[in-house]
């Protein structure tokens, strides 16, 4: 039992570990580049990591509990797929599409669009409804709601500045997903334990990616309030990064490992 305890232990260090590989923080970087403060990187890195979780649980449970195997030439283009998404976060960013998209898809924009909405005195979270034991209706602030936090932090975003960073950690959970199940499956036979280190797993991801996004908003952040010619400089290098990598590997996995020709190779790491 100590042993199995000390094994999912190291199964939430080695997600922090996890989520400093190479083309998870080039991906992130290219969002986390466009924000302007540090609790917004945050929560980026925690959306990209539940994404990253919920594939890792999705498809490493499959394996770990239903025995599923992934064909060598489907388990290359899931990895294939990290590299064209690199190469897209890079060109929208690069391209300035990426910021806009953001600008006009956050609240804080729409809000601004119309001086009739700010206006308004009260917030967007607050609610009016009358009591019953009193004739008058009043308002709850947004600390009285439930999951206010959740809404006031998150609607900042806006819908598109969450889902993008959770499709990303999707994608990236979809492509490691394979290498840690079978990982697990050499260490531990249990499969309730297994899938405990799974979730274990992820869970460390989530916090280590929002340790590294919250330390990328330092510079970011910085540069946006005081050198914008610096900001656009450090979007510009995310964007050719990002791209460059993207590159490396659809010629590492198209050619080199085989996923274009009749003979693919694949190892999951």
């Amino acid at each position: 039992m100590i042993g199995l305890l000390s094994i999912i232990v190291l199964g939430f260090l080695l997600g922090m570990r996890h989520a400093t590989d190479p083309d998870h923080v080039i991906a992130v970087s290219t969002i986390v580049s466009s924000r302007r403060s540090i609790k917004q990187a945050a929560m980026i890195g925690g959306v990209w990591g539940i994404g990253h979780t919920l594939t890792i649980l999705l498809v490493g449970g499959g394996i770990i509990l239903f025995g599923w195997v992934i064909p060598a030439r489907i388990g290359l283009s899931m990895e294939f797929s990290v590299g064209l998404m690199l190469i897209l976060l890079g060109i929208l960013n690069l391209t300035g599409i990426l910021e806009w998209i953001s600008n006009g898809f956050s609240p804080a924009h729409q809000d601004g669009s119309s001086g009739a909405l700010n206006s308004q005195p009260r917030s967007r979270f607050d609610i009016t409804h009358p009591h019953l034991h009193s004739p008058e209706t009043h308002t709850h602030g947004p600390t009285q709601m439930p999951a206010s936090w959740l809404g006031r932090h998150f609607g900042r975003l806006g819908l598109y500045n969450v889902l993008r960073p959770l499709v990303v950690g999707l994608v990236h959970g979809l492509a490691g997903s394979a290498a840690v199940a079978l990982l697990v499956l050499t260490t531990i036979r249990d499969p309730k334990w297994a899938v405990a280190y799974l979730l274990l797993f992820g869970v460390g991801t989530i916090a280590g990616m929002i340790l590294i996004t919250s330390a990328m908003g330092v510079p970011f952040a910085y540069a946006e309030k005081h050198l914008s010619q610096m900001s656009k400089a450090i979007r510009i290098a995310s964007g050719l990064i990002s791209v460059g990598f993207g590159l490396f590997i659809v010629y590492q996995i198209g050619l080199v490992s085989g996923l274009f020709t009749n003979h693919p190779r694949w190892t999951p790491r």
